[in-house]
């Protein structure tokens, strides 16, 4: 099978959309999956062909402050630019999805969504307000976002680095977008998570809680919580299979 991908614009948001070269004109399921942090969205191909390969269209799109969005160093203040760069991913996730429904390209309305790292936690943040998306799955982020920034002013405090006192006032627009504070908003939708034990960057107790809170919930029947034993902050080949045959049972219809 030949994978066609397209370097393109949409709303000047820069993208690479990868899927079947002869299905490319074709309606299609549709999943946006985004990068990691410092990272840029051709390091997410191998991702994105692998869906290819189910009969999906896979959009990749570069956040701001990354890839071709990369204007210049990050802020010297702790997870400012982080923060403002998963906002961004949030604010143009309907733009993407406009685009592809106006040009009737999404079949049967199947909306999937996925990421790893800063990309995970924008998946689960969008969760919180699109019932339009269908299946997820969030590789190394996390659903508990305010407790992720809360770690960070702890940890900012013991390094000395400085810290606006109205920080916090800044980004609460990310308590609207934290899924464990309304975990009820899974709504029966089939979510994968995935979690390394030895993640040094996002905690995986953080991940495994918000699992185990949930996972006797009628709401979240249909997640699935997986655990990389001794896995650091990296999505391996094997689990990229598995994130495709999660996609490919969840959000293709079988005629």
């Amino acid at each position: 099978m030949k994978i066609s991908i397209r370097h393109r614009y949409i709303k000047k948001i820069p993208v690479l959309e990868v899927v079947a070269e002869e299905e490319k004109n074709k309606a299609l399921p549709l999943v946006i999956y985004y990068h990691g942090w410092q990272s840029a969205k051709e390091l997410s191909l191998t991702q994105a062909r692998k869906l290819a390969r189910k009969g999906i269209r896979v959009i990749l799109p570069d956040a701001m402050n990354h890839g071709e969005r990369k204007t210049g160093p990050v802020s010297p203040i702790p997870s400012v630019t982080f923060w403002s760069s998963i906002q961004y991913n949030i604010i143009e996730f309907s733009q993407l999805i406009r685009h592809f429904e106006k040009l009737e390209l999404i079949k049967n309305k199947k909306i999937g969504v996925g990421g790893v790292s800063m990309g995970g936690i924008t998946t689960c943040a969008l969760l919180t307000q699109h019932p339009e998306i269908n299946t997820a799955a969030c590789m190394m982020g996390t659903p508990a976002p305010m407790r992720y920034i809360e770690r960070v002013m702890e940890r900012a405090a013991e390094m000395d680095y400085f810290v606006p006192k109205d920080l916090p006032l800044l980004q609460s627009w990310v308590t609207h977008y934290d899924l464990s504070k309304a975990p009820e908003k899974i709504a029966e939708r089939p979510v994968l998570f995935w979690h390394g034990t030895k993640d040094p960057k996002i905690p995986y107790e953080d991940m495994a809680d918000f699992y185990q809170q949930i996972s006797d919930e009628t709401y979240a029947q249909n997640s699935r919580f997986l655990t990389g034993e001794g896995e650091g902050h990296l999505v391996k080949g094997e689990m990229m299979d598995v994130v495709a045959e999660w996609f490919e049972e969840n959000l293709i219809d079988r005629d």
